[in-house]
């Protein structure tokens, strides 16, 4: 539910969303843009997972919003919203990735992030290669 979500990123001081599609799919564009979260200092965003049935599902429900809806759920927009609500720093895919893919980026981001005390640039740049 939206309040579980609100709970989650105003109590925290990283955010991770592990999820199919879009991020932005699966919160309310008003309500997060309502939102003050200036101790959440990093989300993580491996979404832009899909499947057959993720693609009919995310077809079916964009057909129903505004071009200009849709299009603040992509990654820079969703970024830029985040920021605005006071997340300091936001990682997020730029294209659609497989199960598979994310799975080894989240593997990435762990091993970077907890076990070697990457910063969070070093991880992305590793991220990148």
């Amino acid at each position: 539910s939206q309040a579980e979500w609100e709970q989650l990123l105003t109590n925290c001081s990283a955010f991770l969303f592990y999820g199919m599609e879009r991020f932005m799919s699966h919160v309310l564009l008003d309500w997060l843009v309502a939102m003050n979260i200036p101790r959440c200092r990093l989300v993580i965003l491996l979404d832009l997972v899909r499947s057959q049935q993720s693609y009919q599902r995310i077809t079916n429900s964009d057909s129903h919003k505004s071009c200009l809806r849709t299009a603040l759920e992509r990654p820079t927009e969703t970024a830029m919203l985040l920021s605005l609500t006071g997340v300091v720093s936001v990682i997020a895919p730029q294209w659609y990735t497989s199960l598979e893919e994310n799975a080894e980026r989240l593997e990435t981001l762990f091993e970077n992030l907890l076990s070697f005390g990457k910063t969070t640039g070093q991880t992305v740049h590793v991220l990148q290669k």
